[in-house]
């Protein structure tokens, strides 16, 4: 897709990233560390090609109501099979969706979509150690 942005001298990317992308949570170590690879390497890209004219929004959505869970693997490989507390009281597909629109729309650098968990990501920002404290008092057993 590169390749086609800079033949035609402009484009959009809007890579769907998460939270998760931002910093990390119990049980998820691979999935973060997923979602970081993106942000380093869109971050990256979207440097180098500002004067091309290409641009990239990263989207971050949080907790949306979704068989994310569900259908995640289990440590032995096995369908996890649960809806997580979490996505069942996220926001919605829809708002996330229109949400996502509108930062296309407006070539927002990077958006976070959610509901409180939002906030995990400016606490990770600007006061870390109490986010820990945080997620490790509510990690999963």
């Amino acid at each position: 897709v590169l390749k086609v942005f800079e033949q035609q001298q402009f484009g959009h990317f809007a890579v769907v990233s998460s939270i998760s992308g931002k910093l990390g949570s119990p049980k998820r170590a691979g999935y973060c560390a997923s979602k970081h690879a993106l942000h380093g390497f869109f971050d990256a890209l979207r440097s180098e090609y500002h004067n091309e004219n290409i641009t990239v929004t990263m989207l971050c959505p949080g907790y949306i109501q979704t068989n994310i869970s569900i259908n995640a693997l289990d440590s032995k490989g096995e369908k996890y099979n649960r809806a997580d507390t979490n996505q069942k009281n996220g926001l919605s597909a829809e708002a996330c969706a229109k949400k996502m629109i509108q930062a296309i729309a407006k070539k927002k650098n990077e958006v976070y979509i959610g509901k409180k968990e939002v906030i995990g990501v400016y606490l990770k920002r600007f006061f870390p150690d109490i986010l820990n404290r945080i997620v490790r008092n509510h990690a999963p057993r």
